[in-house]
């Protein structure tokens, strides 16, 4: 948007998630042994990713966030073939990174989340969070003690309404974006992505939890038939949790055509903490 950033052909991260394109809807299928992973494929050549640019990706993802993997080309050939049809955890962690989606919107089944029960050392008792790993049935041990009922999927990730409010110079008055978006959570790391059917254009947030304090950058790729004829913009982002966990409020910030610094509003309001096949289609609309 004229007003909101720049317009600016910057090289796209290494982890791909951000690249800003516009992919269609896709029908998550669970994969069977021998079943090619059509999902899968679909969204890594919606990221205009080759198999060597996921696996790349994948082991950055990995690295940056002290989980670091050997994923191969040969790898990603094994899941999108079907021969491999779960992932490790510390693989479908990495691809939950790269491609902003929960592991079972990408093709493959669901981790089953479960509780190990440890003594505390002073006469009490601990619940850690565990994952079950479907392609090697062992469970692997989170390590971070259970607090309600988020604990397992992350305090945030969920289905979110985004919206923000920009100026747009061209037309002379103001405009108010908004899509559905899917978080989630990666200790105090959020990946934020919009739904494709939610809106014409797709926004993608990078954020970091400090306590009550969000903090991050924002991309949005906009549709070639739009007003802005398929322009990039790019900024930074600073939000506040509201105490009930349930909106993020704060100011987006970016550059505009006439080299100014523009802001305006931005908000996150939760809308379902279930990031399901059936959610995900459930929102994958323009907001009412």
């Amino acid at each position: 948007m004229s007003s909101r950033g720049v317009n600016q052909g910057v090289k796209e991260s290494a982890l791909g998630a951000s690249k800003g394109c516009h992919f269609p809807f896709w029908r998550p299928t669970l994969v069977t042994m021998g079943t090619p992973n059509t999902t899968l494929r679909a969204v890594r050549m919606g990221l205009l990713m080759s198999q060597d640019d996921l696996a790349r990706a994948l082991r950055t993802a990995g690295q940056r966030v002290g989980e670091p993997n050997d994923a191969t080309k040969r790898l990603i050939q094994r899941w999108e073939s079907g021969t491999t049809t779960a992932p490790r955890p510390v693989y479908a962690r990495a691809l939950e990174r790269v491609t902003g989606l929960p592991i079972e919107a990408l093709g493959f089944p669901a981790p089953m989340a479960m509780a190990t029960v440890r003594s505390d050392g002073h006469g009490g008792h601990d619940a850690e969070a565990t994952t079950t790993d479907p392609a090697a049935g062992i469970a692997a041990t989170a390590g971070t003690p259970i607090h309600g009922p988020t604990a397992a999927g992350g305090e945030y990730s969920g289905v979110w309404l985004s919206e923000y409010e920009y100026f747009s110079s061209g037309r002379a008055r103001s405009f108010t974006g908004r899509h559905y978006v899917v978080v989630l959570q990666h200790g105090s790391r959020l990946t934020v992505r919009s739904l494709p059917g939610s809106a014409s254009s797709v926004m993608s947030m990078d954020l970091e939890a400090d306590r009550n304090i969000v903090t991050g950058t924002w991309t949005e790729q906009t549709a070639e038939d739009s007003y802005y004829q398929g322009a990039r913009y790019h900024g930074a982002i600073q939000m506040l949790i509201e105490p009930t966990g349930r909106k993020m409020s704060g100011q987006w910030v970016g550059f505009g055509k006439n080299f100014d610094v523009n802001t305006g509003p931005w908000s996150l309001t939760f809308r379902d903490g279930s990031t399901s096949k059936h959610t995900i289609e459930l929102y994958n609309r323009k907001p009412g």
